[in-house]
């Protein structure tokens, strides 16, 4: 399998900008990346090349939102975030200072964001290394194809076998990801 993904480690280098990486993991909720990044280059072409602010999402038509290929969830989840930091409810600056769980739980106030949004700013945009995104269909497929097991495991089955990955559970899910990327499908 790692012969696959080749010989650099993947990972993501930090934006620094924490409200845009919640915006583009809300776009890419459960789409092909290639889907996520048409909709989101859209997007930020609705709004002049960069990330809507809050106040601009709030003040958009949701219809105008949706005409960029966002499903209703997507901008209900959207305005959500908007609505969160506008009123003071979200302080994305703090965000960094909390622990893993505590900003999952943070994230999770905000309609439309669960746990998979939250554990991949972890990883992407927080370069977080111990973070496991046990619900992600992607790493459940790759680990089926790679261990060779007879059906996709569980989010359970899933924590116990990568409990030998610590503290590296964050670099293993981006090299699942990308192995499923590139590897053959046979």
């Amino acid at each position: 399998m790692l012969d696959d993904v080749g010989d650099e480690v993947p990972g993501w280098e930090p934006t620094g900008d924490p409200y845009g990486a919640i915006i583009r993991a809300i776009v890419s909720q459960q789409l092909s990346v290639g889907a996520a990044r048409a909709i989101h280059g859209r997007l930020l072409a609705r709004f002049d090349g960069r990330e809507p602010t809050p106040a601009e999402v709030l003040a958009d038509d949701p219809e105008g939102l949706k005409s960029v290929g966002l499903s209703r969830a997507k901008v209900v989840s959207l305005r959500s975030l908007a609505t969160c930091i506008d009123d003071g409810e979200l302080d994305l600056g703090a965000l960094g200072a909390l622990d893993d769980d505590e900003l999952i739980a943070t994230l999770t106030v905000v309609k439309g964001i669960g746990e998979w949004t939250a554990q991949v700013l972890l990883i992407t945009e927080l370069a977080r290394p111990d973070v496991l995104v046990a619900g992600d269909l992607v790493i459940r497929r790759a680990v089926e194809r790679g261990w060779s097991l007879p059906a996709m495991p569980t989010r359970e089955e899933l924590y116990a076998l990568a409990e030998p990955w610590r503290p590296y559970r964050s670099t293993a899910c981006a090299l699942l990801w990308r192995w499923m990327r590139t590897a053959p499908t046979a």
